[in-house]
């Protein structure tokens, strides 16, 4: 009995011992959190090197691969409140090891104050991706030693396992010496360095190394930096530890010729594969490629979207929760209203009004306006009313959108055909040619949209109507075709001549501020150049100015044709019979007044010989149109009264209007004045950058009974179809 007793005592004892270690499994399943799968992307970097530029922005993305601007595009923290020098770069953004805490680092610079002028850094701190503590760590002050420090750049934020804290590394440049990529360790509250800077990285040949990126793959660190000296572009360097032993690798990993910088590298949500980003900043532009082995890189350009030009940033993999938050502090109804992604709409002449809540969406001519799905792009927490196919050809259309904790708003959508500009995209200075061969026309402008007009090639497009234009790629590139100049790739002109029987198209070309000639059997090329500059030199007595925006003209009364050029200056050449020379003796120079600029433009009416011309800056809004006529190509311009044909039209939204050629059609007395513009309706509000982001239009040009022109009226509903 009494062993029995405690038998059951025993017994007793364990299940109570057993029911409490299930009652804490379970207590403890209902308190441990499984961290929310990652399923968005956000994009944090900064705009460019003007003030309001230098700040921090987020952007977001569902894919990776399709980004759209928070706030506006606008800052989503204070550089002022930050920073000692009134601005931030090269933002990174990095998860804390408890999913939940998230850290921030950035440049505290603003480049009017020079490169080399910057000694700080900012770092930042946040639970919820919304609010940021933060504070300036100035190296030069806090440290001894770096009395000759010049510049720190580009700060990132890596955890060390091994340490167990948070390891910041940075280049800096001391003296004559180049950059380097240094690291510390950050103090707890992330609100200073710790420990005194050491060197991590240089480059084996001595030449700069920033803009260090540290990816931790299949048991390895890489390295990715910026190198410059003999070569330019992204290398990596590889170790098996975080702070040292790393061994660079020889192989530029960067998919272009062009100067790159601020290489970012993250890893696409439940997938094995990475994305390398960085920034050509010449151009203006980002570039994606993709890799599984951080090795091998392609380029994904065509499938990336985005609402915004960013500079050197990063990327952080993001679950809904957090989307959901950044998108109800930072997304807005305008927001999702400007993502109508319908491939009929020309994307950069979207326009919002907020203050009237109106938005106007171009599309391309032949689009059916009776059920047209703008195609918004939306998340999970947006709604709208009305969507699908709409009609929008008895005028506005009233759409209600609402985002969680917003309040919804109205507005009047409305959407028409506008067939300007002719171009999808960005171009300007638009030399326009009939092709008998082929029976279309062709237009050749420069390829814009490149940072202070910075392309290196040439494209054409041809149209059976004027109307409806095919691209039909690169024609000349300077960096493959031409060996005389590699950049400025500016202002062609063309001409249709039969020689021997047989159509050649002579193809003259401003590059590195001097005119070249290239040679085809197409008028689509390809193009082989002359293998020299034609013009390379100021005609005698010309003192300023350039040697650019060519202008060929074969004068119908004689065959012989003549090419015309300058910058503050016009002067003229009768060509030789080969096309590709110029009778250097009988240079001429005829400027028809002081308000001269550039692009001339000559045809032959009725007896006369019209001479057009642009004036101002093609960075002004006030960029215009003048011309003259006199009876011979080579003579002196007689300039009538009222002879401004083009210019802005502030109530279109329309400006800088300029460079244009011109083209009679249907072999009547019907002509067509093809210029460029700003691209409308952002080009007024960028600045100088407006003269390098232009867009081609046509549209009609009349003649009065005297033979004087009358104003061309610019549109945005362009020109009809002609047959």
């Amino acid at each position: 009995m009494k062993l029995t007793i405690i038998k059951y005592n025993f017994s007793l004892l364990a299940f109570l011992f057993l029911s409490s270690i299930n009652l804490v499994h379970a207590q403890s399943k209902k308190t441990v959190k499984v961290p929310e799968e990652n399923t968005a992307y956000l994009f944090t970097y900064f705009t460019g090197n003007a003030k309001a530029e230098e700040a921090i922005r987020f952007a977001v993305s569902t894919d990776g691969y399709h980004y759209k601007a928070l706030n506006n595009n606008n800052p989503v923290i204070s550089s002022e409140k930050i920073s000692s020098t009134g601005g931030v770069r090269d933002p990174h953004i990095l998860r804390g090891e408890d999913g939940k805490t998230f850290y921030m680092v950035a440049t505290d610079m603003a480049s009017a104050n020079g490169w080399n002028s910057n000694r700080a850094m900012v770092l930042l701190k946040s639970n919820d991706l919304i609010h940021w503590t933060s504070a300036v760590v100035n190296i030069q002050k806090r440290f001894p030693n770096n009395e000759n420090l010049l510049r720190v750049w580009a700060p990132q934020t890596i955890y060390d396992k091994t340490a167990k804290k948070y390891m910041v590394y940075w280049s800096m440049k001391h003296g004559d010496d180049p950059d380097k990529i240094y690291y510390a360790y950050a103090n707890t509250d992330f609100t200073d360095l710790e420990t005194v800077p050491k060197q991590l990285f240089f480059s084996p040949t001595n030449s700069a190394c920033i803009d260090g990126d540290i990816i931790y793959d299949k048991g390895k660190y890489n390295l990715f930096f910026k190198t410059e000296g003999n070569g330019n572009g992204i290398k990596k360097a590889v170790s098996d530890q975080l702070t040292t032993g790393y061994v660079q690798q020889d192989k530029y990993l960067q998919q272009t010729k062009e100067a790159v910088e601020g290489a970012g590298v993250f890893k696409l949500n439940h997938s094995d594969e990475y994305i390398l980003m960085y920034d050509v900043y010449m151009k203006g532009r980002y570039q994606f490629t993709k890799s599984k082995d951080l090795a091998n890189f392609s380029v994904v350009d065509r499938d990336i979207t985005m609402d915004f030009h960013p500079r050197h940033g990063t990327i952080l993999p993001i679950n809904q929760q957090e989307l959901n938050r950044l998108l109800n502090q930072w997304y807005t109804v305008e927001s999702v209203l400007q993502s109508a992604h319908n491939k009929a709409i020309n994307q950069n002449n979207i326009v919002l009004d907020t203050v009237n809540q109106k938005l106007y969406l171009p599309v391309n001519y032949g689009t059916d306006l009776k059920a047209f799905d703008p195609q918004f792009n939306t998340f999970n927490q947006i709604s709208i009313a009305l969507k699908g196919k709409l009609d929008f050809t008895k005028g506005f259309v009233k759409i209600k959108v609402g985002i969680a904790n917003q309040q919804p708003k109205t507005y009047s959508v409305s959407v028409a055909v506008a067939n300007n500009p002719v171009l999808k995209g960005y171009y300007a200075d638009p030399e326009i040619l009939y092709s008998n061969k082929m029976g279309k026309y062709y237009i050749y402008p420069t390829s814009d949209g490149f940072n202070n007009w910075s392309g290196t090639y040439f494209k054409s497009f041809s149209s059976t109507d004027l109307v409806n234009w095919t691209d039909e790629g690169k024609i000349l590139d300077l960096e493959k075709d031409v060996s005389w100049a590699k950049k400025n790739a500016w202002a062609p002109t063309i001409v249709e001549k039969k020689v021997n029987g047989a159509y050649k198209y002579f193809y003259y070309f401003t590059a590195a501020q001097k005119i070249g000639v290239a040679v085809a059997d197409h008028p689509a090329g390809p193009f082989k150049d002359s293998g020299k500059a034609l013009i390379s030199s100021k005609p005698k007595g010309v003192k300023g100015g350039q040697e650019i925006d060519p202008d060929v003209f074969n004068d119908p009364k004689t065959n012989k044709s003549y090419l015309y050029w300058g910058n503050g200056y016009m002067a003229v050449a009768p060509l030789n019979d080969d096309m590709v020379s110029i009778d250097t003796n009988e240079i001429k120079v005829i400027t028809p007044n002081k308000g001269f600029r550039e692009g001339t433009e000559v045809f032959y009416r009725n007896g006369k010989y019209y001479f057009l011309w642009s004036e101002d800056d093609t960075r002004s809004e006030n960029y215009r149109v003048r011309y003259g006529f006199s009876d011979s190509p080579i003579v002196k311009i007689t300039i009538p009264e009222n002879n401004l044909i083009l210019a802005k039209d502030v109530a279109q939204g329309i400006y800088g209007t300029g460079h244009n050629s011109v083209i009679k059609v249907n072999g009547k007395d019907e002509w067509y004045m093809v210029y460029h513009r700003f691209t409308r309706p952002k080009g007024i509000s960028m600045g100088s950058a407006a003269g390098y982001n232009r867009e081609v239009c046509i549209d009609k040009m009349e003649f009065n009974t005297d033979g004087t022109i009358k104003p061309v009226i610019p549109t945005v509903k362009g020109i009809k179809p002609i047959h």
